[in-house]
């Protein structure tokens, strides 16, 4: 019973989220980023306002409401890697995936949406703020990981240099392409051609790495 309670807690929670995420966005896209406020978003959900500030804290979170798995990919990614697989590959294997799956975590996320970024520094600086984040949790993987495979690897530990440095490129390049995706979809290019574009560039960019980090944080094969 206790737990049958707890999923329904749960559910109610996500869907008061959810409401309370559409209808920010529906605002947002009606009369710009800046034009809404708090109080604006609690009446077109029909909630307090404290409850929306209690699923999100800052107004920028309203509109990156897949921050979580935005934040959380690299790192993700780099600990379900496969036996043999680098974590170059593993991001690269994953980033085609998710470009031939069209998915809005990487920038597919419609003209409109996208200029709304674009045309708001708070966002644009609160979107900085998430790449920095998921490059620092990729970090923290990668120092874990390569301390544990090969324990002798120098600046490989929590306070290493080698997991920051490798993490600061990975997360440049999936930065850089994530840009590239937004300014496409600014420019009303369909995800098609995005698709065809950005496959070329994720081939070229994470090449230039592979001298580099092609043998970095090779899952062990067991």
């Amino acid at each position: 019973m206790d737990a049958e309670k707890t999923s329904l807690r749960a559910l109610k929670k996500r869907q008061t989220r959810e409401k309370i995420s559409h209808a920010a966005t529906r605002l947002f896209l009606e009369r710009g980023f800046d034009k809404v406020t708090i109080a604006d978003v609690a009446e077109a959900a029909q909630v307090a306002k404290m409850t929306v500030t209690n699923y999100f804290p800052r107004k920028e979170d309203l509109v990156f409401d897949l921050s979580e798995d935005f934040v959380q990919s690299l790192a993700r990614t780099v600990r379900d890697r496969e036996p043999g697989e680098s974590a170059l590959a593993a991001l690269r294997r994953a980033y085609l995936a998710a470009v031939a799956e069209h998915d809005p975590v990487i920038g597919f996320s419609g003209p409109a949406f996208a200029r709304m970024i674009a045309d708001s520094p708070a966002l644009t600086a609160r979107l900085r703020e998430f790449h920095d984040e998921r490059e620092k949790a990729l970090a923290v993987v990668l120092a874990a990981e390569t301390g544990t495979e090969t324990g002798t690897e120098t600046g490989a530990g929590p306070g290493g240099i080698l997991p920051k440095a490798a993490a600061a490129q990975l997360g440049g390049v999936h930065r850089l392409l994530f840009d590239e995706t937004l300014r496409r979809v600014i420019a009303g290019q369909d995800d098609a051609e995005i698709e065809t574009a950005l496959t070329g560039y994720i081939g070229a960019a994470f090449d230039l790495l592979e001298p580099s980090l092609g043998g970095y944080a090779v899952r062990p094969v067991a």
